[in-house]
């Protein structure tokens, strides 16, 4: 099992980067997939027809996502723990995501980086 952690800057307010990570209608418009979400803990979402799929853990409007994703059967929760911090009129996004399957893990971290954040910052940003 692996732990990803990584930084990203968004050029946008936290409430704006907040809503991107939790309100499905703008998860459909930077994923381009629809989403089931709901800002609730203990409800279950589902991103790109499924291909992510887990639980909510706990939300602190504007600041704080925490989730459980799921990979089948495996002993220890694979969690995502995403923090939102203004600086300077951007968002610091943290993204901690802990034991995360060996085997996944590129695919994982390569998802965060391009398709996840990455597709965020350009929702954000799409000239840069």
């Amino acid at each position: 099992m692996k732990t990803f952690k990584k930084n990203f800057v968004i050029h946008a307010e936290p409430s704006d980067v907040y809503a991107a990570i939790t309100n499905p209608y703008t998860i459909e418009l930077w994923s381009g997939y629809p989403a089931i979400m709901k800002e609730e803990p203990g409800t279950e979402f589902s991103l790109w027809e499924g291909d992510i799929e887990g639980r909510n853990i706990e939300f602190v409007k504007n600041k704080k996502i925490v989730q459980e994703w799921y990979f089948g059967d495996q002993p220890e929760q694979s969690i995502v723990t995403i923090t939102i911090e203004p600086v300077k009129g951007n968002s610091l996004v943290k993204l901690e995501h802990t034991n995360i399957p060996d085997e996944a893990f590129e695919n994982i971290k390569q998802g965060w980086e391009e398709f996840y954040f990455g597709a965020i910052q350009n929702f954000f940003n799409p000239n840069f």
